[in-house]
């Protein structure tokens, strides 16, 4: 009983746990279901933030990213960069999201951001974040890669992160046949020990009654047992067929012609 208490409670967390888990919706998406396909699959990457420092001539800049969240706590900021005096300049928003996705990667694009003061025509900032696939780790950390505002216009942040969220699913190498064996062992292996368990703690048994239904399970191995000696055994003794003899030339029990010589006329 305690046992079907603890798998029900599991399935309960994880349905909750499912029906919470809905930050990737917080980004607005173009029309189409392949965007938000990819956006999908950053699901385990949400409500975290992912940082990197990087240093541009003599100064240093911290970059805080969020998928489909407030990074660093700014409100609709996909992503932030923070100086030295601690002034944040919004790079994208995640309001305005593209998704575009490969075999074993997911480019995120926020826009929108803050306007440059100088540079690449005083247009909106824009952040680029490609993320990689990575089975050894669930998310690495942030690295920026370039900031590209050396030009006229489509000036972009690009950022890189390794995660195993975008890896391929590998396909599963069972048959069927192995699946089920799989499944009646772990069956077999929860009811020994539930049951061994249960016979020695609760009922207190000892020795071979702690098996459970050992009654049960040793008549049937008792009726096993008379089943292969009825089969493969002989019951009784084996007796000899009657050897063959042959027939007697004279007829069994008559007497010598001589002795009806009597009979005959004189």
């Amino acid at each position: 009983m305690s046992l079907v208490v603890a798998i029900t409670f599991q399935l309960m967390l994880l349905m909750v746990d499912g029906l919470a888990s809905n930050y990737t919706k917080n980004c607005k998406l173009g029309p189409g279901t392949a965007e938000r396909d990819a956006l999908n699959l950053l699901e385990p990457l949400t409500n975290k933030n992912y940082s990197a420092v990087h240093q541009m001539g003599g100064d240093t800049y911290t970059y805080y990213f969020q998928v489909c969240g407030d990074a660093n706590g700014t409100p609709g900021a996909g992503l932030v960069q923070v100086d030295a005096q601690q002034k944040k300049v919004v790079i994208g928003y995640y309001n305005t999201t593209q998704a575009i996705s490969g075999s074993d990667w997911v480019m995120l694009t926020y826009g929108l951001g803050e306007k440059y003061d100088k540079h690449c025509s005083q247009e909106h900032r824009r952040a680029l974040i490609m993320i990689s696939c990575d089975r050894n780790v669930a998310a690495s950390e942030l690295k920026v890669v370039v900031e590209n505002r050396d030009r006229s216009e489509s000036c972009f942040y690009l950022f890189e992160l390794d995660s195993s969220a975008v890896c391929p699913v590998v396909p599963s190498k069972l048959s069927a046949g192995s699946v089920l064996l799989i499944i009646a062992v772990c069956c077999l292996a929860v009811y020994l020990i539930g049951g061994f368990l249960y016979m020695r703690l609760v009922v207190g048994a000892k020795g071979v009654e702690q098996f459970p239904h050992y009654a049960f399970w040793s008549e049937i191995g008792n009726l096993s047992a008379d089943g292969c000696d009825f089969v493969c055994r002989s019951r009784g003794n084996r007796q000899e067929p009657p050897t063959y003899t042959g027939v007697a030339t004279e007829p069994l029990g008559e007497e010598p012609e001589e002795r009806d010589d009597h009979l005959l006329p004189m």
